[in-house]
């Protein structure tokens, strides 16, 4: 609640349960297992965040490999921090849980995933039980407390960085991820007619240099033969969806081949 920074409890058993503050403030624990932490007034919309279309589409790319060539390096880099079972690990911007759900499993940690987008969360609820997930605007701020984390992940989502900061642990590590400059290179010239250089990394630095310093950054690229009902998957996954010329564009190839490239990071905290 606004203007209410009271920790919260969990009262109640499973299919009544809810978390409570001191000032009496409450918030159903969905039968998915997740809690809605979002206000009116931290909403740009009536369905903010991901469509439940979108985040169907984004599952099926996942389970049919799609996210692979990022998840492999990004388990290597977690894996490379060496730490305790049990350690908690926070992902900002979770999507349907993917990445979170797999850092989570391989390394025995305790994850907690906050997104913008009720069906988002709801995909991932259902599919990671073991997780906790919450219904949240990030950009207002993140509603756990000082040091909670030893791992906070942003891949392709927000960027807030003081309160990246304040709930990291002194000795943990943010770990970022931003599509590189020549990500989905043939599909964007497909449909635009060239495909224009993104630089994301640098936004990625200008803001979280007051709050992080740079550890490591690696590049990762993989090309694929997509099919055209994945292409359209790879449209509708968008935050902002296909258009309807866009669809129709993709519609008419049969398959192309589609490099996937993202910038991997991981920052120390100032």
């Amino acid at each position: 609640m606004r203007e209410c920074d009271g920790a919260l409890t969990r009262q109640g058993s499973s299919g009544a349960a809810r978390f409570v503050c001191p000032r009496g403030h409450a918030y159903d624990i969905a039968r998915e297992g997740y809690v809605n932490l979002l206000q009116v007034q931290d909403r740009k919309s009536n369905s903010p965040g991901d469509s439940k279309e979108a985040v169907a589409a984004r599952r099926r790319l996942f389970d049919a490999g799609f996210g692979k060539p990022l998840l492999d390096p990004l388990l290597a880099m977690v894996g490379g921090l060496a730490l305790p079972k049990g350690s908690a690990v926070l992902d900002v911007g979770c999507g349907e849980g993917t990445f979170l759900g797999a850092v989570a499993e391989k390394f025995e940690l305790e994850g907690w995933g906050v997104d913008i987008s009720t069906p988002a969360i709801e995909a991932a609820a259902r599919r990671h039980r073991r997780e906790h997930w919450v219904v949240a605007n990030a950009d207002r701020g993140l509603p756990f407390a000082d040091g909670s984390f030893r791992i906070v992940m942003t891949i392709a989502g927000r960027r807030h960085a003081s309160e990246f900061r304040r709930v990291l642990a002194e000795d943990g590590r943010l770990v970022a991820a931003v599509p590189a400059e020549d990500d989905l290179r043939e599909l964007r010239a497909a449909l635009h007619g060239n495909a224009l250089i993104i630089d994301r990394f640098g936004p990625l630095l200008s803001a979280l240099e007051s709050s992080f310093r740079l550890e490591t950054r690696k590049v990762v690229r993989h090309v694929a033969r997509i099919e055209s009902k994945s292409l359209l998957d790879l449209l509708s996954s968008t935050y902002r969806g296909a258009r309807r010329s866009q669809k129709e564009s993709i519609e008419n190839l049969d398959s192309m081949d589609v490099t996937t490239s993202w910038t991997l990071c991981s920052f120390r905290p100032k």
